[in-house]
């Protein structure tokens, strides 16, 4: 008897258990707009893909977490998330939370942001509390610039300190080839990144307008309306990251872009086919590099 009941108890623990995907990001373009006390302005086309780490989550006492990756074991931002949804909504209960990690961390590609964001919603569902897509929002905003982005997914216009979110229209089929250099990991990067910033540097929503209007018309971003504001400063930034933009050039990128705040970089086609012998020719190279497509929105685009 006592182990039909422990196998009994066993079944409902994998039954209550909750798997999600949290997807990466490319910014298809970034521009900052300028500098308000102490946070910088931004507008930024943003299109999740489906490069995605996976968030297991179990019904608990407390919160637990735990991660292969040790550098991430300790402060990260799903535990973040998980305590700031716990306390504001006065959640008695908690959770066991698992993290596998596909997604390279420190590159640009949003990875803990998405993990933070895919723990409100899971945990959202799996504790009941029947919160909105907005409030959800407003938490996310708590969190990190990217982390509202990531209720959303899909494609979406992303403006002020990035918690206003405009969903759009989806991007047409569009396959991504990712590049990660093997460069060191920089602590605090993205805020030296924005720290090397002027105003020379800041634009008027021009390269976003142009963007956008293509999306109106159901047209592929054009590898001449992308713009990156942090290009203006990576490439002295990070030592040796010219070299891997030239590489990614010779096997025969149509564009090289910095991902995000960087040092990883992409490039994109329409042609499944010629991404898929531009990866060939990367992984012959040894490098580190991605294969990746279009992750849909949360829910239903809003028009544009």
């Amino acid at each position: 008897m006592e182990g039909a009941l422990e196998n009994l108890c066993s079944l409902c623990k994998k039954l209550a258990m909750l798997t999600v995907y949290a997807p990466a990001k490319i910014n298809l373009v970034l521009e900052v707009l300028g500098k308000h006390n102490d946070y910088h302005r931004i507008s930024t086309i943003v299109q999740a893909i489906d490069l995605c780490d996976v968030l297991n989550f179990q019904p608990d006492e407390a919160i637990s977490f735990e991660c292969a990756e040790p550098s991430l074991k300790h402060d990260n931002l799903v535990t973040r998330a998980a305590t700031l949804l716990k306390q504001s909504t006065k959640f008695s209960r908690g959770a066991r939370i698992e993290l596998r990690k596909h997604i390279p961390w420190s590159v640009g590609l949003g990875g803990g942001s998405s993990d933070a964001a895919a723990t409100l919603l899971a945990l959202n569902e799996l504790w009941g509390l029947g919160l909105s897509l907005s409030e959800l929002v407003h938490l996310a905003s708590k969190l990190g610039s990217d982390v509202p982005f990531f209720i959303h997914k899909g494609t979406a216009l992303i403006e002020g300190k990035g918690e206003k979110v405009t969903p759009l229209p989806s991007l047409p089929a569009t396959c991504f080839v990712l590049l990660v250099p093997p460069l060191p990991k920089i602590p605090s990067k993205t805020k030296q990144m924005y720290g090397r910033l002027d105003t020379t540097h800041f634009t008027g929503g021009q390269f976003v307008q142009q963007a956008l209007s293509s999306l109106r018309q159901g047209k592929a971003i054009d590898h001449s309306l992308m713009f990156n504001v942090f290009e203006k400063v990576a490439f002295d930034f990070f030592p040796g990251l010219d070299k891997y933009r030239k590489t990614l050039e010779e096997a025969g990128a149509p564009g090289v872009y910095l991902a995000g705040s960087g040092p990883g970089l992409f490039t994109f086609f329409s042609e499944k086919e010629k991404a898929g012998e531009l990866f060939s020719r990367l992984k012959k190279h040894r490098l580190e590099c991605y294969l990746a497509f279009s992750f849909p929105h949360t829910n239903v685009a809003a028009g544009l």
